[in-house]
């Protein structure tokens, strides 16, 4: 297994301090803040440790102040309740001594319904698309770019994005993006490390997607960006190491916050997940 495959283990490799009580370390990295997919998917993967018999279909949490990665994060479990079918969790993030990070989240019995789903788009599949290190090659910026280096930057999850053209574009385009992502290596079989693993990469593009229709992006220097709020629903079981299609829109903008929506589809066109998020995108001429 490579170095940057095992630092995912690493982050949803919780040490369990008490019942409830969980702690969590972010992998080492020169980003000044921690990683809002990181808090998510430790959080999730820490709820999900209190529960038996069933898997998460829900979360909703909120982003209350920058984590420091060099700080080790304290994870609250609060039990609301153990139902027939259902059962909720509350979970805080909790770095020396305030909470940074609040979310709830719900797990579900899997029992036979009703079905219906979005279609997929049609868009060309992963293997049709450049790899990392083609796909750096084709964003023409310099060699320390930000864009360039995020996409350079070797990390647990793949990205393939599809709409490459909008990094390109001079102006506005139609706010959607569709990403191929995975994790690069095969992960563990449980389905709740899958869950959080999603959960991770839920929080990598979500943001960006709002700035299209304004021809920008989060890497840009002059914009202040940061996750506010975000929501996850899991729909049908996938494994997070196989390919999955994340279909982003931003049906809004407005007072510098940026809403965003994804549809998480299997390569098979299996609607397995759903996802929304406002975040700041604060315009800041000041800044370069």
């Amino acid at each position: 297994m490579s170095q940057i495959s095992a630092s995912l283990l690493a982050i949803l490799d919780l040490e369990r301090l008490e019942r409830n009580l969980f702690r969590g370390r972010s992998p080492q990295s020169t980003w000044p803040r921690v990683f809002g997919g990181q808090v998510i998917a430790q959080s999730l993967y820490a709820a999900s440790q209190t529960v038996e018999g069933r898997q998460a279909h829900s979360l909703q949490a909120y982003f209350l102040l920058p984590g420091d990665p060099e700080v080790p994060i304290v994870y609250e479990v609060e039990r609301l309740r153990d139902g027939r079918s259902f059962t909720t969790r509350r979970v805080l993030a909790i770095q020396k001594g305030e909470a940074i990070f609040a979310m709830s989240a719900s797990f579900h019995i899997d029992e036979p319904g009703y079905e219906h789903q979005m279609p997929m788009p049609e868009v060309p599949m992963p293997e049709e698309l450049p790899d990392r290190a083609a796909l750096a090659k084709l964003i023409d910026r310099s060699q320390h770019d930000p864009l360039q280096g995020f996409y350079q930057r070797k990390r647990p999850i793949e990205i393939r994005p599809v709409e490459i053209e909008r990094y390109r574009a001079a102006t506005g385009l139609e706010p959607k993006f569709n990403v191929w992502m995975r994790a690069v290596e095969p992960l563990p079989d449980e389905p709740a490390f899958h869950r959080s693993v999603l959960a991770y990469a839920s929080d990598l593009l979500l943001l960006d997607a709002s700035l299209i229709a304004h021809g920008a992006t989060v890497f840009d220097g002059k914009i202040q960006a940061a996750s506010l709020d975000h929501a996850l629903w899991f729909h049908r079981p996938f494994r997070a190491d196989d390919w999955l299609l994340y279909a982003q829109d931003s049906p809004s903008t407005a007072g510098a916050r940026g809403f965003s929506r994804g549809l998480v589809f299997d390569r098979h066109g299996r609607l397995v997940a759903s996802v929304a998020q406002e975040g700041l995108i604060r315009p800041r001429p000041d800044l370069t």
